[in-house]
């Protein structure tokens, strides 16, 4: 077993290999792939009469872009030098990918919460991913690029600080560390303390019942349906009943005995085919509507599909060959509670999905009406929040010597992530002139 002068020796050495300064370089590859052609790729494998409605929703604006577009990130990171200091990557660590949800003990966290592109990667492409994103927003909400850099800067000197913390720690302790979203309301601006408590509030409010009420209607016969939207929500009757019961023996084999007792209890009403998200629409996800005691005692879940992660290509591969477990480990293992009816099973085609609550009060920012002081709290929230992450999974120790106790990673980052923004830019402004040209079709409204 090394000691922790080792593994803080090692984190040292990595900045002979990739000095802290060197992450500020933005210099795209001459073999860079054509943007377009990444996210046409991706679409390969997805529904093809989603694909619009993708196109259009990444179409709305750069930050929209840019959660659209991890594989094309991807691809950039890859092709720069990396530490070989691993963590179990969120793989997507953009901003609106941190969010509040309710523990299994009731109290609201704050925390990563998308796993769909998990996998072990250097701890660094995670916070380039969260560096470039608030860099975006800042910009989009219309501040200075100084102003944006600061906002991305903040973030990152959080995450090293919070690191450095970490490090010092025992097992245990980072093992139970978490942030409880009550704590934070002190850290809040005043002037916007009553915006954020509003935010938590609603979020509480984001429960099975709220999700009945607005996805769900009853008939004449009084036997409730899900309210047809399509394409957004369709009800679906593809899955027979004896699909449906191998779909759920699947599902309930991968939760531990206790909960499946409670699953036990809920039977099934009705699915539907729901889009969600920007870079997930064309993925097939459906949601169930399950009832216990009676009518008021609902339980809604989302089957999402897992494909393999966008990372996959440039890391080893999975630990897992099915990518609805590689979603659910990847969760476990890095979010200090997680949803107690997480799980994964195969489901037609031999597609992979994984199975979480719909809705248990879970709540996200509204970037696009942040303050610049705003976007500067949030940021270090998220630095924060993905630190003690990868504090989980990785060597805190090693990271956190590589890093160090100046302020060289945080501006190196800062300076990548105005960069990255002007890429994303660019990409942004040829997927526009990919739809103007007929090469790709967006949904108009989407």
């Amino acid at each position: 077993m090394t000691t922790p002068s080792e593994r803080a020796e090692r984190g040292r050495a990595a900045r002979k290999h990739v000095p802290r300064s060197s992450h500020g370089r933005w210099i795209p590859s001459s073999q860079r792939p054509d943007p377009i052609d990444v996210l046409e790729r991706q679409a390969v494998d997805r529904l093809p009469d989603l694909a619009p409605l993708r196109y259009g929703r990444m179409a709305a604006s750069p930050f929209a872009f840019l959660r659209g577009a991890a594989a094309v990130m991807a691809a950039d990171l890859a092709a720069q030098s990396h530490t070989g200091l691993t963590v179990q990557l969120c793989g997507d660590a953009h901003l609106l990918n941190f969010g509040v949800y309710a523990s299994p003990e009731r109290t609201l966290l704050f925390d990563v919460n998308d796993f769909d592109e998990t996998l072990p990667g250097p701890f660094e492409w995670d916070v380039k991913r969260l560096a470039a994103s608030i860099t975006v927003a800042a910009l989009q909400n219309g501040g200075s690029r100084a102003k944006a850099r600061r906002a991305a800067l903040v973030a990152v000197e959080s995450y090293r600080t919070t690191m450095r913390r970490l490090a010092d720690l025992g097992e245990l302790t980072v093992w139970y560390e978490r942030i409880a979203a009550d704590d934070l309301v002190p850290l809040v601006r005043r002037d916007e303390r009553a915006r954020f408590e509003n935010r938590l509030a609603r979020a509480r409010r984001r429960t099975s019942l709220h999700a009945l009420a607005k996805l769900t209607e009853t008939d004449g016969t009084g036997v409730r349906h899900f309210v047809d939207d399509p394409p957004l929500l369709e009800r679906t009757t593809d899955i027979d009943r004896v699909t449906l019961g191998k779909i759920f023996n699947d599902y309930r084999s991968s939760l531990s005995e206790e909960r499946r007792v409670l699953l036990d209890r809920y039977h099934f009403l009705e699915a539907a085919r729901k889009v969600v998200g920007v870079g997930s629409v064309g993925t097939r996800c459906f949601v169930l509507l399950l009832e216990g005691r009676d009518d008021g005692d609902p339980l809604l879940l989302q089957i999402k599909e897992a494909g393999r992660s966008v990372l996959e290509p440039y890391l080893e591969p999975s630990a897992y060959a099915h990518q609805g477990r590689r979603v659910v480990y990847g969760q476990r293992l890095t979010q200090a509670a997680s949803d107690i009816f997480l799980g994964w099973m195969t489901g037609p085609e031999q597609r992979h999905f994984y199975w979480r609550q719909l809705r248990d009060m879970k709540g996200s920012a509204e970037v696009e009406t942040m303050s610049p002081a705003m976007l500067r709290d949030y940021a270090r929230l998220c630095g924060r929040a993905l630190a003690r992450a990868h504090a989980r999974s990785g060597d805190r120790i090693a990271i956190a010597a590589y890093l160090g106790g100046s302020d060289v990673f945080d501006r190196a980052v800062a300076d990548f992530s105005l960069a990255y923004a002007n890429q994303n830019a660019d990409d942004y402004a040829a997927l526009g002139g990919a739809i103007a040209a007929g090469v790709v079709v967006a949904a108009p409204g989407a």
